[in-house]
């Protein structure tokens, strides 16, 4: 069951497909710790989630501002700032929004074979002092670059570091005291270069020697690092970001699939569908119904 508002403005959100969830279980580093969703809701207001068979996957809510509640195990739990609450998979819940002062959460779903680590800190508040060390930006930088480098692709550098930083993250609200400055090291090179040329131009026809050109590398040389940087093709890897912002239209706003089409340089919406389809095993129109604001 669910009630939501029809969106929360600044809202945003990355589902992975479920091909490279499978690649993520046959990663030996991923599979320990991977995100499938990450999210933040600023000022939910009328946010609701219920889900009486649980979910499969791990669900985190960090408690931005404002406050809210989560249902669990037959009993209600207040969550206000900086608070946290993880709810295990298979587990019947709902949560939502307080009416009056509604959240801003932070959210994420994880799975793994060694998630069951963090036992101690799940079905529980977990309250995060508001002190001098509590570090509540370094914790929100580490989860933008979770969420920054998974809205980068998906080669197995990104998934990789996205898994270690997920560990950190929950590390962080597990040890507290051990809780450490996060180090914002950004290794700026031509492979990093290309991808933020890709992201900017996903709206307007672009080719690989326009990709190229931007990094002043001939095409073939281009085409070869990249590849063994990051296992795709700069093509494919072009063709992902161009679905991953596809689903950012599909949940976040009014578009219809022809527009979307469209504004994403496809030939029609036939050709999208298709492409769409092949990178997410669903439709469209199919990933609206079960992803819209939720």
């Amino acid at each position: 069951m669910e009630k939501i508002a029809d969106g929360f403005k600044g809202e945003k959100a990355i589902i992975t497909p479920y091909n490279i969830r499978q690649l993520q279980t046959q990663n030996p580093i991923c599979s320990q710790l991977f995100l499938t969703h990450i999210g933040y809701y600023p000022k939910a207001k009328f946010h609701f989630r219920e889900r009486i068979e649980g979910n499969k996957e791990y669900i985190l809510l960090y408690c931005e501002k404002g406050s809210g509640w989560v249902e669990y195990q037959l009993e209600r739990y207040l969550l206000k700032e900086n608070q946290v609450f993880i709810i295990p998979p298979s587990q019947a819940h709902a949560y939502g929004a307080d009416p009056k002062d509604p959240w801003s959460i932070y959210w994420l779903h994880f799975r793994g074979d060694n998630a069951a680590m963090f036992d101690s800190i799940m079905g529980k508040i977990m309250d995060i002092e508001d002190s001098d060390k509590g570090r509540h930006k370094d914790r929100f930088l580490l989860f933008e670059e979770m969420y920054q480098n998974l809205s980068m692709g998906y080669s197995p550098e990104n998934l990789e570091y996205i898994s270690f930083c997920l560990m950190h993250f929950l590390a962080s609200i597990k040890y507290l005291n051990q809780f450490r400055e996060i180090k914002k090291v950004k290794e700026s090179d031509i492979i990093q270069k290309s991808i933020v040329y890709m992201k900017e131009h996903l709206e307007t026809k672009t080719s690989l020697e326009d990709i190229a050109q931007h990094v002043s590398y001939s095409t073939s040389h281009f085409c070869s690092l990249f590849t063994q940087r990051t296992s795709y093709s700069p093509v494919e890897y072009y063709h992902q970001l161009k679905i991953q912002r596809a689903c950012s239209y599909l949940q976040f706003s009014d578009l219809k699939i022809k527009e979307i089409a469209f504004r994403l340089c496809y030939f029609d919406p036939f050709h999208f569908s298709k492409a769409f389809r092949q990178e997410m095993e669903i439709s469209p129109s199919e990933y609206r119904q079960r992803y819209r604001n939720g």
